[in-house]
């Protein structure tokens, strides 16, 4: 099992998470590393929670099935359930975004393409098509009358 972590310095919202419904799914992009040759893949993968693909010479699926180019095992990874959405801490703290089950493969780096959404800490606000590659963002709360941000973002895969 592996977890996507997130730590990041919030201020003025909460609930930040990936839009991922099954009309618009969020792609989770990563770079994958082969467990038995730990050759790393060069280019980026996609991975949603809503695909299912089939497993060969079993009658298992998963929502990422890859087969390594160096030694040619095939090798599987499963979201284990929705995103957690990350919630306001102040110091920030590193906080689960989403498990996978891994099986012959690490997903080894991870970048934040696709859009995010947040909600106002102290209003009803709801943010939408927040950008997180450049590792910040910024924008104005009218109700609360104040500026909001996510700065410090820090992204970490890890042993759950």
């Amino acid at each position: 099992m592996l977890a996507l972590t997130l730590t990041a310095d919030l201020t003025g919202i909460t609930n930040l998470g990936p839009l991922d419904t099954e009309d618009d799914p969020y792609f989770f992009t990563f770079k994958v590393q082969c467990t038995s040759c730990r050759e790393i893949h060069p280019n980026w993968v996609n991975v949603n929670r809503f695909e299912s693909n089939d497993v060969s010479g079993s009658r298992g699926d998963a929502n990422f099935v890859w087969k390594c180019k160096a030694c040619k095992r095939e090798s599987t990874a499963t979201i284990r359930a929705p995103a957690n959405s990350y919630q306001q801490a102040s110091p920030p703290k590193r906080q689960n975004i989403v498990e996978f089950d891994c099986r012959g493969l690490e997903f080894v780096e991870f970048k934040a393409d696709g859009e995010w959404t947040a909600k106002g800490l102290e209003s009803t606000t709801v943010f939408t098509g927040i950008d997180l590659q450049e590792g910040e963002w910024f924008d104005y709360d009218e109700k609360a009358g104040e500026e909001v941000s996510i700065k410090d973002v820090k992204w970490e895969i890890r042993r759950a």
